[in-house]
């Protein structure tokens, strides 16, 4: 029979056999749960015990986290017990083993009420520590009261070494594999922004990939808008979109949680508790629908804060420290988007402005204006110059008003020229020139989509002359039901393009003009009183040319020299008789037909001496009774067409003064060889 030094010898030979078992198994094992399991039957050979558990000890909570991983609780749900009544906590805390119940019964009576009415008569908590790092504790327990000595203690710290070493590898692999993942999930989130065609239409694969780490159920993106000082929701994504209804904008930023994380410029993860503080009926509608949650993440890029990312869970431990720190490299990657998106829009927009700027220079410079120059000393126009060079150097808007051909557009250009946008552009809009449907969107621009030939965005004349000069000529022309519109503009300098909802601010100076007798028009309900009031702030009346004769012969020799230079001709007389008829002509189309007829005689010049056709400024006889009714008709069309300078649709439009259709008038004008000749003087 062995003796009892004998049987001690063969435990703790063993025991040794058992440890190097142990170390093979570290070895071997990678799995953590296959690892713990295979470590407690080796361990069954040498200890009695009825459970066994390993505890971790958490930083951000104080708590030790326990798995049970092998014995009664078949359970892999952790357990949180605070460190101060957990013997793994008093163990890790202390760094030697504890033994129960022969020790500290008091601090740990409602841990060992629990274990009791288990079954479990002795329990022992091992400290788990490596040479870098303090992880947390051994625990074993046993039915049998008395079951650990200390040769048993000495012993299991061993094993409790063996343990630690591969909680510390398990750990480590683990850590590795997370760090992994979250960088292949920042880079797939960056190859999806850049393969979107925006940040707001990319969202929903973000969050995808987001909800393998998160496990959140709602995300969402918002911008702010500076113009409107609010955060409008660009885009969201949830599994729950038919339950939780997020804001479309915030202007009250305090009274919101992503408000309150845009203003604090930091991220912010609020709990339920955290979302009974907002009295805002969102906070509640969250709280309603479960949420547990919501993180907002505030997107700051190179120009300061552009937005912000939101996600909620309805997991209450959702959101910890290294979540956070992950999307705030994503929130890095948004906010990279988000600018370069922006930057890549104003770049097409101000493409699209030069390249419209240029087409409409193009077409300045091929239209032919009525001169160069201001050219005349009469009292009236001397008169006309000092009110220019009175209202030019402030913002106010001007109406020129007068008839047809008298220059109005010529002095709307001088304003400009004195003013101090002199360097921004003049852009005009003839507004009797364009059919109605399309004034609105020649005025204001559109939205592709707006209607259906908008194939494209479209900048109105608005827009292009942000910052300069708008000079609409024909005003009077202008339909009732875009004058609001206009008036808004006048009024609050802003509007929205035809089919947007953006509204657009700009810095305009109006020139405005018209050859209608706008106070009749506003009589007669044709156009809006306000809008006259508005435009009528400084009136400049242009004198006809019948007004101030003693220019005509200045405008003669100016006009001649013009175009002899251009059709390489050398004018150097014009007669006086042609020169006296020329001055006695009563001109009812004004410079404009003074400028036709000169360029008209230039053309008839053979020589030296300009050779105007003076029988065309003796009044016309009167109408033979012989003529036909269709000449009469002609006459008559050609008549009303002069006197609306070449108008044909239009409410002061030739078409309806003559009661007819525009496309009636234009059939009729065919029919008779109606040339634009015959009609603009």
């Amino acid at each position: 029979m062995a003796t009892e030094d004998e049987l001690e010898t063969q435990e703790d030979s063993r025991r040794y056999q058992v440890l190097l078992e142990m170390t093979d198994i570290l070895v071997r094992h990678r799995a953590l749960p296959e690892l713990f399991h295979e470590l407690a039957d080796r361990l069954h050979d040498v200890v009695w015990f009825d459970v066994a558990n390993f505890s971790l000890y958490d930083p951000r909570e104080n708590v030790m986290r326990v798995r049970v991983f092998e014995g009664r609780e078949p359970s892999n749900a952790p357990t949180e017990l605070p460190v101060e009544t957990s013997p793994g906590g008093w163990a890790w805390q202390h760094q030697r083993p504890l033994l129960l119940p022969e020790a500290r019964e008091g601090q740990f009576g409602k841990f060992l009420e629990i274990f009791g009415r288990k079954g479990i008569r002795a329990y022992c908590a091992l400290p788990l520590t490596t040479a870098q790092r303090r992880l947390g504790a051994l625990g074993l327990g046993s039915c049998r009261e008395g079951a650990y000595k200390q040769t048993d203690l000495e012993f299991l710290q061993r094993v409790a070494e063996l343990v630690a070493l591969a909680l510390e590898n398990a750990l480590t692999r683990s850590a590795l594999t997370e760090e992994k993942e979250r960088l292949e999930l920042l880079l797939k989130a960056g190859m999806v922004l850049s393969k979107g065609t925006n940040v707001a239409t990319s969202l929903p694969a973000i969050s995808w990939l987001l909800r393998k780490v998160f496990r959140h159920e709602y995300a969402g993106l918002m911008i702010w808008d500076r113009e409107a000082k609010r955060l409008q929701r660009a885009a969201e994504e949830s599994p729950l979109n038919s339950k939780l209804e997020m804001e479309a904008t915030i202007a009250k930023l305090e009274q919101s949680p992503e408000g309150r994380a845009f203003l604090q410029k930091e991220v912010r993860v609020y709990r339920r508790h955290d979302l009974q503080e907002f009295n805002s009926p969102i906070a509640q509608h969250l709280l309603e629908q479960g949420i547990q949650g919501i993180c907002c993440v505030p997107l700051t890029g190179r120009k300061g804060l552009i937005g912000i990312l939101t996600l909620t869970s309805s997991e209450s431990k959702a959101f910890v420290r290294e979540d956070v720190s992950l999307l705030r490299q994503v929130a890095v990657q948004l906010a990279t988007a988000l600018e370069n998106e922006q930057a890549y829009q104003e770049i097409a927009l101000l493409t699209q402005k030069l390249q419209t700027e240029k087409l409409y220079l193009q077409e300045e410079i091929q239209t032919e204006h009525n001169f160069g120059e201001i050219v005349g000393e009469s009292v009236a126009l001397k008169q006309v110059l000092n009110q220019v060079k009175t209202v030019a150097p402030s913002d106010t808007t001007v109406l020129i008003l007068g008839e047809t051909g008298t220059g109005k557009e010529l002095i709307a250009r001088a304003v400009h020229r004195m003013s101090s946008r002199k360097d921004a552009s003049f852009i005009k809009l003839n507004c009797a020139a364009i059919p109605t449907g399309l004034l609105e969107s020649e005025l204001f621009g559109h939205e592709k989509g707006a209607f259906t030939s908008a194939v494209s965005q479209k900048l109105g004349r608005l827009e292009l002359a942000d910052g300069g000069t708008l000079f609409l000529d024909e005003v009077g022309e202008i339909p009732l039901e875009l004058q609001p519109k206009l008036l808004r503009v006048l009024q609050d300098h802003e509007f929205e393009r035809l089919g947007g909802t953006r509204t657009i601010k700009v810095n305009v100076r109006l020139v405005a003009a018209t050859n209608r007798d706008l106070p009749k028009s506003v009589n007669a309900r044709e156009f809006r009183s306000d809008l006259f009031y508005r435009l009528h702030v400084f009136p400049i009346k242009m004198p006809a040319l019948r007004d101030r004769p003693g220019d005509i012969p200045m405008l003669v020799r100016y006009f001649a020299q013009n175009f002899a230079r251009r059709m390489n001709k050398q004018i150097e007389t014009i007669p006086a008789d042609a020169m006296e008829a020329l001055k006695q002509w009563h001109w009812p189309g004004n410079v404009r037909e003074l400028e036709n007829l000169v360029e008209r005689s230039v053309i008839l010049s053979g020589g030296a001496i300009l050779n105007v056709p003076v029988s065309e400024l003796k009044v016309e006889a009167p109408m033979s009774l012989n003529s036909t009714l269709e000449t009469l008709e002609r006459e008559h069309i050609l008549r009303v067409l002069r006197e609306t300078g070449g108008v044909i649709a239009g409410v002061r439009g030739a078409a309806t003064r003559l009661g007819l259709k525009r496309t009636t008038l234009q059939s009729r004008m065919q029919k008779m060889r109606i040339t634009r000749a015959e009609y603009e003087n």
